[in-house]
């Protein structure tokens, strides 16, 4: 079955390519039907919607023993966002899944990504109760979960998101899911959020400071990056000067390169040319950065 469906990428959409990809999606290995799922998407075949449906309610049933790691829900749950589908029952079961699967000393659960994934599909229907749902997907016990219902927030554009996001990153978390919080922010109410990000940074920017603080200031200076907004670069460029821990000011140039702007760029060539030895070696690679993406 592998080999047939990496022949029929040459033509899927053609009878023979359909019906290959009917075979894959009704396969009794989650692997076979998560590779399925995906090539779907790829060429935005809407026609084997329903067969994607149907492979989502069996794999529902015994999940662990029909799609062990949730592969194939996943997949399915993804590809079925990505192909706007707007039937709600679907992804509120996906978004609420847990599959809890031994491994070595106890239980691990793989459905987190499938939860984040469901979690889109909602806000891209334009589910009505979509926010509840993100809240609780929110204060999930996964982080991947907890990262999959920022990135959702965010794009639901809802200003609700705003308390959601505010919360999460006042509580706590892992940097990772900070982070993620930090940029849902910087999209949904940026003004407020730059004051913010710019606390963050205050608080972490000496050797001397908490270990928290310092990473909260690194991943509030990559996600600061990431925002492209025109106000970060004087935010990271004012931390990079005062900051006195060597790592974060290399934090702070690549930070700086992510934001793809020309005075971001003119501010790491001035450096690169007139800076400290150490600094010039900074900011090279972090136009080195630039240049790569």
């Amino acid at each position: 079955m592998t080999a047939e469906l990496n022949q029929i990428r040459q033509e899927p959409t053609s009878e023979a390519g359909l019906a290959s990809l009917r075979r894959a999606i009704s396969s009794k290995y989650g692997i076979i039907i998560a590779r399925a799922a995906k090539i779907i998407a790829e060429f935005e075949i809407y026609s084997l919607i329903p067969d994607l449906v149907q492979a989502f309610e069996r794999c529902m049933v015994k999940p662990i023993d029909r799609d062990p790691g949730c592969r194939a829900k996943a997949a399915i749950a993804d590809t079925l966002y990505r192909l706007e589908f707007s039937d709600e029952t679907l992804f509120l079961k996906g978004v609420r899944h847990v599959q809890l699967e031994p491994v070595w000393g106890g239980q691990v659960d793989t459905a987190s990504k499938l939860r984040g994934l469901s979690a889109l599909g909602l806000v891209r229907m334009n589910y009505p109760d979509v926010m509840i749902e993100l809240a609780d997907l929110l204060a999930d016990s996964e982080a991947e979960a907890r990262i999959g219902a920022a990135r959702a927030i965010a794009y639901s554009e809802n200003p609700f998101g705003v308390a959601l996001l505010r919360f999460r990153l006042k509580v706590g978390d892992t940097p990772t899911v900070l982070g993620e919080c930090l940029l849902g922010l910087l999209k949904l109410a940026p003004t407020e959020s730059l004051k913010l990000a710019q606390s963050f940074l205050e608080a972490g920017r000496k050797v001397s400071d908490h270990h928290e603080a310092l990473e909260m200031a690194e991943v509030t200076a990559l996600a600061l990056g990431e925002s492209r907004l025109v106000e970060a670069l004087d935010l990271l460029r004012d931390w990079w000067q005062r900051t006195t821990h060597r790592e974060l000011k290399k934090i702070a140039l690549l930070a700086i390169a992510t934001l793809r702007q020309d005075p971001a760029k003119q501010f790491l060539l001035d450096l690169a040319e007139n800076g400290s030895e150490q600094d010039a070696e900074d900011a090279v690679q972090a136009l080195g950065l630039w240049q790569r993406s």
